[in-house]
């Protein structure tokens, strides 16, 4: 049988094709054990548990592994970077040196898409942000919604411009904890973005790539109405992301808004859930009239065989507090749109995979983990 060390040895032919190092130069590999009948089990840290190229990882390993005399058979096991890992994995690089995404340190990517617009989609988005932060959560919020930015205005941003780092990255601005991009930080307020397919995926290509997101727990996306360009490159830039669609309570909304989900379906998004807004009107008295119609949010959800994740409202304090600046689950946590809201961002909590705890070394491991 092998040694450890020349095990170890044999894996730096395994290459990180987005890193395009080796997992053993990048400290990768977590543990070796050695079993009896020339059986060799590796475990390899991934970024994420999501991780779009684990196959090429399992194959890669153990084809190394197997050209090694002695070795019989090979098990080859995952488990997530810790936070610290990841940090180190980060210097080990170099800022400039993060590939697609330089989003190795995030956690979960939620795409927030309707297929169609004004059912309110950036006003959610918003208050989910400010609602999973308020659950202690890290969060960033990329506005990918380039002819109708709103996400800039609606969290207090829309004079403010961003900052570029001496490693020549762009410094997310910050609204009470929440990283925030936009479009609309880089052009004046009103002005119209006349853009075709490569000029969007260049744009949310850099906004990827060339943003300082840091360790986030959740990066919301808010996405443009219909399922064109926008989607088409967020779907291949980010093929680890889930979608939560949102709808009104009418049918021709949720008939517009399963053509969304048909369209997260074919690029192999997963859908979270969807989320039901302006389902009836709450006057300030508490009076509840269903102006919209009933039942098209749960409709959708059965259809998909995926959760519903809130009803939200339509109160008066909730446009005004998206005219302010302030979120409502900020303004005013008691508002009825308020407690749906944050009832939805719970969902998402649960819903997303629980980061992997670091299992201890096994006695006599030769390799260091990283950090």
């Amino acid at each position: 049988m092998p040694t450890v060390e020349e095990i170890r040895k044999a894996l730096e032919v395994v290459i990180d094709p987005e890193l395009h190092r080796s997992i053993v130069e990048l400290d990768m590999i977590r543990r070796i054990e050695l079993g009896a009948d020339g059986e060799v089990s590796v475990t390899v840290s991934l970024t994420t548990a999501g991780c779009p190229i684990r196959g090429h990882f399992q194959s890669s390993v153990r084809d190394a592994v197997m050209g090694l005399d002695g070795v019989r058979s090979v098990n080859v096991d995952f488990d997530v970077l810790s936070d610290e890992q990841k940090s180190a994995l980060q210097r080990t690089l170099g800022r400039n040196d993060l590939p697609a995404g330089a989003l190795a340190l995030v956690e979960n990517v939620v795409c927030v898409g309707s297929g169609k617009g004004g059912v309110g989609k950036s006003t959610l988005t918003a208050n989910l942000a400010a609602a999973l932060a308020g659950e202690g959560r890290r969060v960033g919020v990329l506005d990918a919604d380039v002819w109708g930015y709103s996400i800039p205005r609606m969290l207090g941003l829309a004079a403010e411009r961003p900052a570029v780092s001496a490693e020549r990255k762009i410094i997310p601005l910050d609204a009470n904890g929440i990283a925030v991009m936009s479009i609309g930080f880089f052009v004046p307020e009103d002005s119209a973005v006349v853009w075709r397919g490569p000029m969007l995926h260049k744009a949310l290509k850099q906004f990827l790539e060339d943003v300082e997101w840091g360790a986030l727990d959740f990066l919301l996306i808010d996405l443009p109405p219909g399922t064109g360009d926008v989607s088409m490159t967020l779907a291949q830039l980010l093929p680890q992301a889930s979608f939560v669609i949102v709808t009104t309570p009418q049918p021709a909304a949720q008939r517009v808004a399963r053509r969304a989900a048909e369209m997260a379906h074919k690029v192999s998004l997963e859908i979270s859930g969807v989320i039901e807004n302006m389902a009836g009107f709450v006057t300030p008295d508490g009076e509840r009239y269903a102006i919209f119609g009933e039942g098209g949010g749960q409709a959708l959800a059965d259809e998909l065989d995926v959760p519903l994740l809130g009803r939200v409202p339509l109160t008066m304090p909730l446009r005004a507090a998206s005219d302010a600046g302030v979120p409502l689950v900020v303004e005013n946590p008691d508002d009825p749109a308020s407690q749906a809201i944050r009832h939805a961002a719970r969902g998402l909590i649960a819903l997303a995979p629980p980061p992997r705890p670091s299992a201890p070394a096994p006695v006599g491991m030769a390799l260091p983990m990283a950090g």
